[in-house]
């Protein structure tokens, strides 16, 4: 189902996560709404019977890598096809590329985040900061010269078992040396803007918003501020994994379903998820393919804009 903000309203209206009206700017001019931005009106599954799926990645050569944090499995999926699986993880969760097409994963009950090669080799990319263990390294994003981005939340940690007492944002340089970036309550999904210098981060626990973090050419810090309140009376789901369409919209799954929002943090409107929806993935030959790890499942929704491209898709020969 899709809570369709704005949808038969007149301009100047939209919807808010809980179904309550919210003003936008009576201007008498359109206000984007879902109807704008989606193709499909209903999710597909499209598997089924797992855990609790995460980690959603197109690969360009026709296939999705996704992950099932809970029984450590990596799965390798053809649309129309069964899924696969790649390999047995510790707890991985978030997926990415590197610009040699290496897959990168975060496992967090490995404390690390582990690099496939072409070759299906598997290495520890990193599971240190300055000889500290990680937390529970959740997600990571990969940028157009290389660096990683990643997230490590400490608050599932028994503090008895932390290296770091709080939740931090790293990042990687592509000679594999790790930088602090930021403390972060519970930092989760990432995703970076089309000209790379703002770093959104979706704040799980315990308030619910997403971060707009400012980067200088480095990838270091400038300032930061909150992008959007995430929070809702819905008891099911959290702000958690992110994608930008090339509109510079971002998707971010939460409360509910996936919350849309216009580059401005207007909020477009709220997908409605067939079940607690963890993250998302553009993918398909044109990048209109909306893949969603959702609880046991994976589904399906077409999109009438294409996702970002992943830097590796234009370097790659």
């Amino acid at each position: 189902m899709l809570a369709q903000a704005g949808v038969g309203r007149k301009p100047g209206w939209r919807a808010g996560p809980n179904g309550d009206r919210l003003h936008g700017q009576e201007t008498g001019e359109h206000m984007e709404t879902l109807v704008d931005i989606l193709e499909s009106e209903k999710f597909e599954k499209v598997a089924g019977g797992f855990v609790f799926t995460e980690g959603p990645l197109w690969h360009p050569d026709g296939f999705f890598y996704f992950t099932d944090v809970r029984d450590s499995k990596l799965y390798r999926m053809v649309l129309g096809q069964a899924p696969s699986l790649i390999r047995t993880t510790t707890g991985g969760n978030g997926t990415t590329f590197d610009l040699q097409g290496r897959l990168i994963n975060c496992e967090g009950e490995g404390r690390r985040l582990t690099r496939t090669d072409a070759s299906g080799a598997v290495s520890i990319l990193t599971d240190r900061f300055e000889g500290r263990r990680y937390s529970r390294p959740n997600d990571v994003i990969c940028r157009s010269d290389g660096t990683l981005f990643f997230t490590d939340p400490s608050i599932r940690v028994p503090v008895r078992e932390r290296d770091v007492g709080e939740g931090a944002i790293y990042r990687i340089t592509p000679d594999d040396q790790v930088h602090f970036v930021c403390w972060c309550e519970y930092p989760n999904g990432l995703a970076l803007s089309a000209d790379e210098r703002t770093l959104y981060a979706a704040n799980t626990r315990w308030n619910a918003f997403i971060h707009a973090i400012e980067l200088d050419a480095t990838g270091n810090m400038v300032r930061r501020r909150v992008f959007a309140d995430m929070a809702s009376d819905v008891k099911e789901g959290v702000p958690d994994g992110m994608k930008l369409d090339a509109a510079g919209r971002i998707y971010c799954t939460g409360p509910d379903g996936i919350w849309v929002y216009a580059p401005d943090g207007r909020l477009i409107g709220l997908i409605k998820t067939p079940e607690v929806c963890a993250n998302i993935a553009f993918g398909g030959d044109d990048l209109r393919t909306l893949f969603c790890t959702a609880s046991t499942s994976v589904y399906t929704l077409r999109t009438k804009t294409p996702g970002i491209a992943h830097p590796w898709y234009k370097v790659r020969s």
